[in-house]
């Protein structure tokens, strides 16, 4: 490995423990699936903890996390790699897939359906039994080592026909269903992450799983603990604790009018 690989590698090491309270048996399944050399399918809502289980996943490992934000221009050259011309001179840059191979890192997309289709289609071979990456462009065929890792996600509640995994490929992968946490578990994370007290802790995780009940109104998706954290985040700075209500979390979730005012009542059934 030469000094600019190790270079790139270090910064997606994860030194620090990153704090994430399971729901069930889903660190045990991830290591399993590390130690088979199977790839991993998050399914969740947006803030239930997917990306943050896979940094704990990759601080238990000890290995470096390289994570891809998919989205409709994402093209295979952004995840192989491409050539890059400087001071004249033309040399070939691996991208974060092809990086997270040949180092025996873990690569994770977020959010695979919001990729092209002819972009996705690159990680076949890392799916099944070949583990193995095929670069075009230079002519190099990459064998994955025993430490890489593929793990992917996606949304559930946000999915169409025109963006859903096909079942040919979601039957390569390992699944796990995340959501967000009972009441009790997710007030003690707010309180991890928030330095909040308990009591306000519990009225927050309460509003936000009333946002939660909307669903079947029209609302595409409820609060996500990520929302929580963010507005008592705005609380602990000064903001009243109805303005931080509305700004850190209501008014993330719709512009429709009659749902603001439905949730807005929430907020004044509470603080």
């Amino acid at each position: 490995m030469n000094n600019a690989m190790e270079c790139r590698l270090e910064e997606h090491r994860i030194s620090v423990e990153p704090f994430f309270l399971p729901r069930a048996n889903e660190i045990e399944i991830g290591l399993a699936a590390s130690v088979n050399h199977l790839p991993l399918l998050l399914k969740g809502p947006t803030g239930c903890g997917k990306t943050r289980f896979m940094q704990y996943l990759a601080w238990r490992l000890n290995r470096p996390l390289i994570t891809v934000s998919c989205h409709d221009d994402l093209s295979t050259s952004d995840l192989v790699g491409r050539y890059l011309v400087k001071k004249n001179e033309a040399f070939w840059q691996d991208g974060p897939l092809t990086l997270a191979v040949r180092a025996g890192a873990i690569c994770y997309l977020d959010e695979i359906v919001e990729a092209r289709k002819d972009t996705t289609v690159v990680i076949h071979p890392l799916t099944d039994d070949r583990r193995e990456l095929p670069v075009e462009k230079i002519g190099k065929l990459y064998a994955a080592p025993p430490e890489f890792m593929l793990a992917v996600s996606y949304n559930p509640g946000y999915q169409s026909v025109l963006k859903d995994l096909k079942p040919s490929t979601r039957q390569r992968f390992v699944s796990l269903s995340f959501d967000y946490p009972p009441a009790e578990l997710e007030k003690q994370i707010v309180m991890r992450e928030s330095g909040i007290d308990e009591k306000n802790a519990i009225q927050m995780v309460k509003l936000a799983a009333m946002t939660r009940s909307l669903k079947e109104s029209g609302l595409a998706e409820g609060a996500s603990t990520r929302l929580i954290i963010q507005t008592v985040m705005l609380i602990k700075a000064g903001i009243d604790t109805v303005s931080a209500c509305r700004s850190g979390m209501i008014e993330s979730l719709t512009d429709d009018p009659e749902l603001l005012a439905a949730m807005d009542e929430m907020i004044f059934s509470l603080f």
